[in-house]
């Protein structure tokens, strides 16, 4: 399968799920994003990573970093390749010069070690064209200055219920417009449950 490259476009606060976070990933040679919600502890390794700060003792994360390196041993590649029930699956592409290893992880951790290995993160086709996101022009210039975590706003998932196909159709774009990552996700998420009944 063809794989796609993935890069971090967005990291936010989410004010609807308490500790949560979204992360969004961006294709490198396309318009269409990929929203992953993700816990504190895993935002915050990420951040720390992207922003080059220097905790005073190693997060863990980093400890798997050193505890790697001293045996030799590098992440080449993340790769993100399933989606489960709304659930993202990811594997790490490990190897000491010799052999080649994939190792199962969860896909926030997989991005916090791939941040720290200055490795690619990709994607197959089949998982954006599943849960991708795709931006108009403006809304791309927008996504890329950032994701603005003020701008979350709630979504109650029995509102979505209520709605009709071309209702959530009509949000989503609105969401997309605002930057609203999350919004967007459950209400894509909505859709494609719809598709499959």
């Amino acid at each position: 399968m063809k794989k796609v490259k993935l890069e971090i476009v967005g990291l936010s606060y989410s004010q609807t799920q308490t500790g949560a976070y979204a992360l969004v990933l961006g294709e490198t040679k396309g318009k269409r994003r990929l929203p992953i919600i993700i816990g504190g502890f895993e935002a915050q390794a990420i951040a720390i990573e992207l922003e080059k700060m220097t905790p005073s003792r190693p997060l863990t994360h980093d400890l798997f970093k050193s505890f790697a390196e001293g045996f030799n041993i590098v992440i080449s590649e993340v790769i993100i390749y399933n989606l489960v029930e709304g659930i993202f699956f990811a594997k790490l592409i490990c190897s000491d010069g010799a052999k080649e290893v994939e190792i199962d992880a969860r896909t926030s951790d997989a991005i916090a070690l791939a941040v720290r290995f200055n490795c690619p993160i990709n994607t197959y086709e089949f998982i954006l064209s599943q849960a991708g996101i795709i931006l108009d022009e403006e809304a791309l210039a927008a996504a890329n200055d950032n994701v603005n975590s003020e701008d979350l706003v709630e979504v109650e998932e029995t509102d979505l219920l209520k709605k009709s196909t071309e209702e959530l159709k009509q949000m989503l774009e609105a969401a997309l417009s605002d930057e609203d990552y999350e919004k967007a996700s459950r209400i894509r998420d909505e859709i494609n449950n719809r598709k499959k009944s």
